[in-house]
This record gives structure tokens, sequence and C-alpha cells, in this order.
């Protein structure tokens, strides 16, 4: 009896963390925006994983949040579409574009007399799986798009425990004729769901696959240099590693752990997980630009004056859902139906490419 018991709390205990799968519609496409919150290193060890697992990061606390906006492609300039929307060649069209910190600008720029901003990434997302097409960025202020020669894949679809694949993915970006330069990328992925259970964060308690990347990436840039002339130059990249805690419908991780290798250990390079809105965190001055909305309170119209220079317009209800998302293009006004909103207090947050304000309104 005592046998059938333990036995019984086992298959109870396994039931309880449910095997989950992860397909097309669990990610990110164009036109959704995900909150993520930072933290700093409490001592984690991400080695730990594995069937019916059970990972406890509540102790998390933010340091910072930002505002994660996957682009529609229907937003792009009219170049970028040919390059990477429906005039493109059909695997190189997106389904979204979102800033990035996948190169190493501050590397190349120290070699490279150039100003490099705006990074933009471009992937596409389809039943099979999610792919890195390229990037654009903007070179002493003219934007460029560079296509990826060898397509690297991030994610097979679908996602089940002990699931493994291999992807690899090379770039050159020739700076000509800006500057008679030119870079190149290779990159390896190797990535495996290692594990499946229940993790908790401060954002709540999920069913969740583990998968972790391994990431190597050899840079070069070719330039004529002072005194040593035209010759290729290696850009030291460490090894890196990430570590995922995905469940289903949230878009982005719940818990994301980036991890490089210095000198031969693994080292925390940076924390985020999936969180609610958080003003303390959010870059935000109230009242610090100069917009109007009205009426306020409002019942079913909300008027928003001075747009022009803004590049996003948000609103974010009481619990830090975004209700509302709009790419803004030179318009002195705009117009929200608000009437389908429930009754409460909403915020509506403007990003311009320098700052971020916020304006409360009532819906009645």
């Amino acid at each position: 009896m005592k046998q059938i018991l333990t036995s019984a709390i086992v298959l109870l205990s396994l039931a309880t963390q449910a095997q989950i799968q992860l397909v097309k519609a669990d990610f990110a496409t164009g036109g959704d925006t995900v909150r993520m919150s930072q933290a700093n290193d409490n001592g984690y060890d991400v080695s730990l994983t594995g069937a019916a697992y059970t990972w406890d990061y509540s102790d998390l606390t933010p340091t910072g949040q930002i505002l994660k906006d996957f682009r529609s492609m229907a937003g792009a300039p009219t170049f970028i579409q040919f390059i990477y929307g429906s005039f493109a060649a059909a695997k190189y069209q997106a389904s979204y574009y979102i800033e990035s910190t996948a190169l190493p600008i501050d590397q190349i720029t120290t070699f490279l007399p150039v100003s490099i901003e705006n990074l933009y990434q471009y992937s596409k997302c389809t039943d099979d799986s999610l792919t890195s097409l390229g990037y654009a960025m903007t070179v002493n202020g003219t934007d460029i798009p560079f296509k990826s020669d060898t397509i690297e894949t991030r994610y097979d679809f679908p996602l089940d425990f002990g699931n493994t694949h291999f992807s690899r993915g090379y770039t050159l970006i020739n700076f000509n004729p800006i500057l008679d330069a030119v870079w190149n990328q290779h990159r390896t992925r190797t990535t495996t769901v290692d594990g499946y259970g229940s993790i908790t964060t401060p954002y709540g308690t999920f069913d969740a696959l583990r998968i972790k990347h391994d990431i190597t990436e050899l840079d070069s840039i070719y330039y004529t240099f002072p005194f040593i002339g035209a010759t290729w130059v290696p850009i030291p990249i460490p090894a890196s590693h990430e570590y995922e805690w995905w469940t289903n419908g949230q878009k982005e991780p719940i818990l994301r752990i980036t991890t490089n290798e210095f000198g031969g250990n693994e080292n925390i390079t940076a924390i985020e997980y999936r969180d609610n809105y958080n003003a303390a965190f959010a870059g935000i001055e109230e009242e610090s630009l100069n917009f109007s909305i009205y009426p306020n309170p409002v019942s079913n119209e909300l008027v928003i004056d001075g747009t022009e220079n803004v590049n996003t317009i948000q609103v974010i209800d009481s619990k830090g859902s975004v209700v509302y998302l709009k790419i803004i293009n030179k318009e002195n006004q705009l117009k929200v139906d608000v009437s389908s909103f429930a009754p409460g207090s909403y915020q509506v947050v403007f990003s311009t490419n320098t700052q971020t304000s916020v304006k409360t309104f009532v819906k009645k």
C-alpha cells in the first residue's frame, strides 16, 4: 500500500508540471509589444534543469524596464520593402523588425571611423521556424540594409522537451561607398530544449520549457589601416549562452539569462523577465512634453494634440497591459476610439527619439 501511495504522489507531481509544446503562435510577430524588466545576478545557477523541474526565480528585483516593439513591416521605409518586405524574395520576407544589440557596434566603431546608429534586426516567423534575415542600420546618417547570405534559424517549430538543432548564419556588411571597409559576421547556434516543469518569477508561476542556446561568433573587418595597410582584423567575440524559459502565449520568454565565457568561466551578463508596467523604471516624466489630451474623463473618443514629433503612442491600462499602440508619421493630431475600453484610469505614453512622457486620463 505504501509503495502504491508513493507512486501515486510521484505521478501527481509529474502531472502538475505539464510538458508543454511551443509553436509559432507563442512567439511575437509584427505589431506586438512585450514589456520586460531587467535584474541583477543573485548568484543563480543556470545549470539546474531537467524533466519535471521546478525553478524559483521569485526573488528577481527589477533594476530597469524596456518595451520590446516588434514593428510591422507595413511601417518600414519603401527601400526596406525591396529587401525585407513584400517585394523581396520569399525567404527574405520578414514578419517584423526590432531594435537589436546582435552586432558588436562598440568594437566596430573602435576600428572604423564611422557612426553607426539605429540597428534593427529583421526576422521571419513561419509555422516551421523563426529565422534571422539580416540587419539595417544608420551609417554616417545613411540608412543601409544588409541581408544575411546564410540565414540563421533561432528556433525550429514545434519545440518539445529533448529537441535540439544546429544552425549557422553568415552576413557580409559592405560599407562602400560610405567607407571602403567590409565586415564579416559568422555565427553558429546549437539549441537544446533541456528542461520542462514549472517556473516562478515576480510575474507569476507558469508551465515552461527551458531552452539553451550555445552561440559562437567569429567577426572580422577588412580595412586600410594607417601604417598597416589593407588587411583583415579579427574582432574577438566571447562564446555566449542564452537560457530561456518559455510558456504558451507570452510572445517572449518568461525569463532569459545571458552568459559569456571569460577565462574558462561562464559569467551572467544580462537577466530580463516578462513583467507588468512599472512607471518607476520606464523612464517616464509626467507632463514633460507639450501634449494635450481631451476630453478627460472621456466616453467614446480621445483626442491627442501635438504628436508631430512623436514616434509611438501607447495607451496602458491599470494592470500595465498595452491596449493601444500607434506608430506616428508626422501627424499633428490623433483620435483614439476608447468606447470599448473598460471604465478606469489609463496612461498615454508618448515616445520620441530622445525621451518618453506620460499623461493620464479616465475612461467613464
